[in-house]
């Protein structure tokens, strides 16, 4: 089993920025590709970006293309979201998942663990 907590949400206007962090603990954390989804009321679960095991590949959708940054640090057990310039459009819960299959993937289906989610509300 692994246990993900995610962190860093709130309510931010909108070209502003936050960082999350999804903490992991269970098991090798390396072991895991890790990925950012979010889910807007009434709407589906979307990818917004995954990475490696490594750190060294990573993949974003692109609505957050060149907005957002996704990286990890493995001594810490983290994966983190960087969010710039925020949109209203970029309001929902995010959440983190892990994969313990190599591949990037955009589908939910194929993570086997799931944080709970934390709130970004993006102000016009």
């Amino acid at each position: 089993q692994v246990q993900l907590v995610e962190s860093g949400g709130g309510l931010v206007q909108a070209g502003g920025s936050l960082r999350l962090s999804c903490a992991a603990s269970g098991r090798t954390f390396s072991d895991y590709a890790m990925a950012w989804f979010r889910q807007a009321p009434g709407k589906e679960r979307d990818f917004v970006a995954a990475i490696s095991r490594n750190g060294g590949s990573t993949y974003y959708a692109d609505s957050v293309k060149g907005r957002f940054t996704i990286s990890r640090d493995n001594a810490k057990n983290t994966v983190y979201l960087q969010m710039n310039s925020l949109k209203p459009e970029d309001t929902a819960v995010y959440y983190c998942a892990a994969r313990s299959l190599p591949a990037l993937v955009t589908t939910p289906h194929y993570y086997e663990y799931w944080g709970q989610g934390t709130q970004v509300t993006v102000s016009s």
